[in-house]
C-alpha cells in the first residue's frame, strides 16, 4: 500500500515519507499515535514561523520507537543502540541553528543510552528528547527494561521483576534540564501540547511518552488485546497540572501521573558556548 500525496491527502503527509507506508509497527502499538502528535506540534510551530522545516533533524537509535526516522520527511539519522543523544549533540554543535529531536524507547534512552541522557541533561544541551516508554525491550524479545514495573513478568524475569523501575522524570529533573514532562498515548492532545511547548524553548527538553505494546508487554502480562491494553493504561493515567516530581514514580498497580513537571529558562549549553566565544 502506498499513501497518495495528491489532493485529498492527509495534512501531515508533507512531513512523512508516504512511499514507506504502511509502517512496520504491530497492530495496537502506540508509537504511531505519539508520532502523529509530535508532527502536529511541529506543524504548528512551522506555520507560526518559529521553526523551519529544513532545520528540523530527527535522530534515533535502535528499537521500535527508533524506527520513526524511517518515516519522517526530515533530515534524519538512524544511529547505534543508545547513541542517539551523543550523535544529536554532535549535530547540534556543528549547526546550532538546527532543532534536533531525539526519539527512542525506554531501553534505548534510559538503558543502553542512559549515560548520554545524564550528561546531556547536566549540560542543558539544546536537544529535545522524546522517550517512548512501553515498559519492556519490545523489539528484541521482551526482556526487562529500566522502566518495567515491579513484579511484572518479562522473558528475563519469569518470576516477576525484582527491580524497582527507573523514574527517568525524577532523574532528569534532578539535573539541569529546562523542561521535563510526561505524556501518554491515551491523551494525544497532551503529547502535542508538551512537544509544542518544548519546540519554543531552549536547553534540554525531555518528554516521556507512555505507550502500549500489546504484542510483547501486553501478552506477557495477560492483556494481548490492543483495545483492552489501551484502556488498561488509560485507567491508570492521572493528568495533573504542574505535578510535583515526588508524584512521578511509575506504579502500574496504582497510578501513572502525567503532566509538566519542570519548566525553566536557564542558559543552555549553546548559550554558554556563544558567551565564551564573545
Amino acid at each position: 500500500m502506498v499513501v497518495s500525496t495528491s489532493e485529498g491527502s492527509h495534512p501531515l503527509d508533507q512531513y512523512l515519507r508516504t512511499a514507506r507506508l504502511p509502517n512496520i509497527w504491530c497492530p495496537g502499538c502506540g508509537i504511531g499515535i505519539a508520532l502523529g502528535s509530535v508532527l502536529r506540534a511541529i506543524d504548528k510551530r512551522i506555520k507560526e514561523g518559529v521553526l523551519k522545516k529544513e532545520n528540523v533533524v530527527f535522530v534515533t537509535g535502535i528499537g521500535c520507537s527508533a524506527r520513526t526516522s524511517f518515516y519522517v520527511n526530515f533530515d534524519a539519522a538512524h544511529t547505534l543502540h543508545g547513541r542517539a543523544i551523543a550523535f544529536a549533540t554532535g549535530a547540534k554543535l556543528a549547526k546550532p541553528e538546527l532543532e534536533v529531536i531525539v526519539i527512542g524507547g525506554d531501553g534505548d534512552i534510559a538503558g543502553i543510552g542512559g549515560n548520554h541522557l545524564l550528561h546531556a541533561a547536566k549540560r542543558n544541551m539544546d536537544l529535545i528528547v522524546l522517550m517512548i516508554t512501553n515498559f519492556v525491550y519490545a523489539m528484541t524479545g521482551g526482556q526487562v527494561a529500566p522502566t518495567t514495573p515491579l513484579g511484572l513478568y518479562t522473558t528475563t524475569t519469569p518470576y516477576g521483576n525484582l527491580e524497582p523501575p527507573l523514574n527517568v522524570v525524577k532523574v532528569v529533573s534532578s539535573l539541569n534540564a529546562n523542561y521535563v514532562a510526561r505524556a501518554s498515548v491515551t491523551h494525544p492532545a497532551l503529547i502535542e501540547q508538551y512537544v509544542y511547548r518544548a519546540l519554543g524553548m531552549r536547553g534540554f527538553r525531555f518528554v516521556e511518552i507512555l505507550s502500549t505494546c500489546p504484542e510483547v508487554f501486553g501478552r506477557h502480562i495477560g492483556i494481548r488485546d490492543p483495545l483492552t491494553l489501551y484502556n488498561s493504561l488509560k485507567s491508570k493515567v492521572i493528568v495533573k497540572q504542574s505535578p510535583s516530581v515526588e508524584e512521578s514514580d511509575l506504579d502500574w498497580e496504582k497510578s501513572l501521573v502525567i503532566g509538566e513537571y519542570l519548566i525553566r529558562d536557564s542558559p543552555s549549553y549553546i548559550d554558554r558556548i556563544k558567551g565564551m566565544v564573545r
